[in-house]
């Protein structure tokens, strides 16, 4: 059986993109699958336990009192076919880089998903998605490690019981599972390219591009990200901290009567519209304030930053006043998109 290195007071500030000075009480690192039949062992040691990838979309305590497991499987294969291609790959390896090298060989299918931070095992768990897109729309299947019964399963798409920013991941499964591997199915012409969203379709129309393709589609969604959202190796950040409420069509006409500028988006869903979560924050008179070193950023204000030395405390705080304000305006309860790790550690705790 593989051994794993096992490193004691473990500091995590490089392994979250907060960039909290958070430490670990035990940490190993993940790099084949083959590593994976190895923990079972180490879980009963430590009962306490947290599978991370890149960090990106998490809020960390502290201290964890646990075993905090690196997934870092780096892979990538691929099958062609006339239209289409199948790539399997890795848990470890980097969004970005996934979504730039499909791009470079001109396969269509997530170029609306550039600069979104994170690993290739944490897409399906939160079913990512921006400016039309969703890895559901491109998802084959996956395949996953159970600790507890040192298997591994297979879940399809329709297995993984994908929502808005939500699968069986983040629910029935949560914990329970490491994703290894996933496949997607990419397309090699007719791409289906969609620039629908405001702020890509006047990019198109500043640049001149009126049959854009998918590296224009990629470049734009890079242009803009860069143009809002801060860099985490800068400002320590999780991107969205919180997802954009979907309300009744009723509720958003009641709304509407009382706030004539309120914008809003097409949810997919029949009856239902989404609202910007930045427009209601930033309408609660958060963009910009503090509480410490967390803040609220100046560009964009769903991002939570961390100013220089932020607690874990103090972003909590500041989310849990958002919630409280924008709850009282707007009668709207904001959901955060970040996992909070140990949210039993903090006081005044927002809803999640």
């Amino acid at each position: 059986m593989n051994e794993l290195s096992v490193k004691n007071n473990f500091s995590l500030k490089g392994f979250n993109s907060f960039g909290l000075d958070s430490r670990a009480l035990a940490f190993v690192s993940v790099k084949k699958e083959a590593d994976l039949f190895a923990l079972p062992e180490l879980l009963d040691k430590y009962p306490r336990h947290l599978f991370l990838g890149g960090g990106s979309n998490v809020l960390l305590p502290a201290f964890f009192d646990g075993l905090v497991i690196e997934i870092d499987i780096q892979k990538f294969d691929y099958k062609e076919s006339h239209n289409d291609v199948l790539i399997s790959i890795g848990a470890g390896y980097n969004w970005h880089q996934l979504v730039a090298d499909t791009v470079e060989r001109g396969w269509g299918g997530i170029q609306n998903l550039a600069l979104i931070p994170g690993k290739v095992g944490a897409a399906p768990i939160q079913n990512i998605g921006a400016y039309g897109t969703e890895l559901k729309d491109v998802f084959v299947c996956l395949k996953a490690f159970f600790p507890k019964e040192g298997i591994f399963r297979c879940f399809n798409n329709e297995e993984c019981r994908f929502g808005y920013r939500d699968s069986i991941f983040k629910n029935e499964l949560k914990g329970k599972f490491i994703i290894s591997e996933i496949w997607l199915r990419l397309t090699k012409s007719n791409h289906l390219i969609d620039y629908s969203y405001y702020a890509l379709a006047d990019y198109m129309k500043k640049k001149g591009i009126f049959k854009p393709g998918v590296k224009d589609v990629f470049e734009a969604v890079i242009f803009i990200r860069q143009s809002k959202l801060p860099d985490p190796a800068i400002i320590g950040n999780a991107g969205s901290f919180f997802k954009n409420p979907v309300v009744s069509e009723r509720l958003f006409q009641e709304l509407k009567s009382k706030h004539p500028g309120i914008v809003s988006f097409p949810s997919g869903q029949k009856g239902l519209i989404k609202i910007p979560a930045a427009w209601l924050i930033d309408r609660s008179g958060f963009k910009g304030k503090n509480i410490g070193q967390a803040g609220c950023y100046e560009k964009q204000p769903l991002v939570l930053i961390n100013r220089g030395e932020a607690r874990p405390e103090e972003i909590v705080a500041l989310g849990g006043q958002i919630q409280k304000v924008v709850k009282e305006k707007f009668g709207i309860l904001l959901h955060p998109e970040v996992n909070i790790i140990q949210p039993e550690n903090y006081e005044g705790m927002i809803e999640i």
